[in-house]
């Protein structure tokens, strides 16, 4: 979908980051094959709620959120990964016309299209590689004939990576993809105590060190850059003012990142900052999205009450 090199928009993005007054890197560059695969396992590990209580809503009350999505319907995901929880959907679903996965990582998007292919022979899957973070052009999504409605599967709380400006103006064209008469469906982590954030998001195992710390190694073997991942240690920040976690990349001693003829210096102590997860209230998750336009028709949580989701419409 887009036309640009994806290394050409890396390297783009790195140098403008790093060359901030707080050194950042986007989000969306954590996740290549290996960083995809870490993910995966963080989601397995004992501290990150998040997937467990994601899973356990959608076992609680799928025959509710099937409902909702209604008969004959062309069911997007952004952001499918290996496509695990689109599958009970699915197969749950009251005969689904279409699914569409959207995925930046071509091999994540194969091995879960392959799977479903299998599984769903029935179903028309109509796999796209993109990043959907950016616009997705209408003609893509068209069918023919068309689906009685079009509902984007957005789960995980993935919303939760955008500051809550971008994630105002992500869901207005959410709004749009989904069209006249369709549907959000949306998962939206929880505010908790800060000690459970921050050990989801440092487990003890030290999978999601690796996974932060990969986002250097993909600038050592990808871009060229002269550093030692090494140097930088994770560190997951609980960020009260803003309701949020922070994901950076901490330098343990004087080091530097060489990349495309610049020079980035970190003197011991200076952090790459490389993700947020922000944390809502029910409340506070319905007021963005009804600045976005939307209304929430229902909202689910898990039974522990860590994690909700909520079925959108055109307010």
């Amino acid at each position: 979908m887009d036309s640009e090199h994806p290394s050409t928009a890396f390297l783009r993005d790195a140098v403008e980051g790093l060359g901030r007054s707080q050194p950042e890197l986007p989000c969306k560059y954590l996740y290549d094959e290996r960083g995809s695969a870490l993910f995966e396992a963080i989601c397995r590990t004992r501290d990150y709620y998040v997937t467990r209580a994601d899973l356990a809503l959608h076992e609680a009350h799928l025959h509710d959120i099937v409902e909702r999505i209604g008969p004959e319907a062309h069911i997007v995901e952004f952001g499918s990964g290996a496509g695990i929880k689109i599958r009970s959907i699915l197969d749950a679903c009251d005969r689904p016309r279409a699914y569409t996965p959207i995925e930046i990582s071509g091999e994540a998007l194969d091995a879960s299209v392959e799977a479903l292919s299998r599984r769903f022979p029935h179903i028309e899957i109509l796999p796209l590689q993109a990043d959907y973070t950016q616009p997705v052009p209408d003609e893509v999504l068209e069918l023919d004939p068309p689906a009685r409605r079009r509902v984007v599967y957005f789960p995980g709380s993935t919303i939760s990576n955008f500051t809550h400006a971008e994630a105002g103006e992500f869901l207005v064209r959410m709004r749009r993809i989904a069209g006249a008469g369709g549907g959000i469906l949306i998962g939206v982590d929880l505010v908790k105590d800060a000690s459970t954030l921050r050990a989801a998001y440092d487990d003890a195992d030290g999978v999601t060190a690796a996974f932060n710390r990969n986002i250097l190694v993909r600038l050592r073997d990808e871009l060229g850059a002269e550093l030692d991942p090494e140097a930088f240690d994770h560190e997951a920040r609980w960020n009260a003012a803003e309701e949020r976690i922070e994901m950076h990349l901490v330098a343990r001693r004087d080091t530097a990142i060489e990349l495309d003829g610049r020079c980035f210096e970190f003197a011991a102590g200076r952090s790459i900052h490389t993700e947020n997860s922000h944390k809502y209230s029910i409340e506070s998750f319905r007021a963005l999205a009804a600045s976005a336009g939307l209304a929430s028709i229902r909202t689910w949580t898990d039974p522990d009450g860590l994690f909700s989701m909520h079925y959108l419409e055109a307010a």
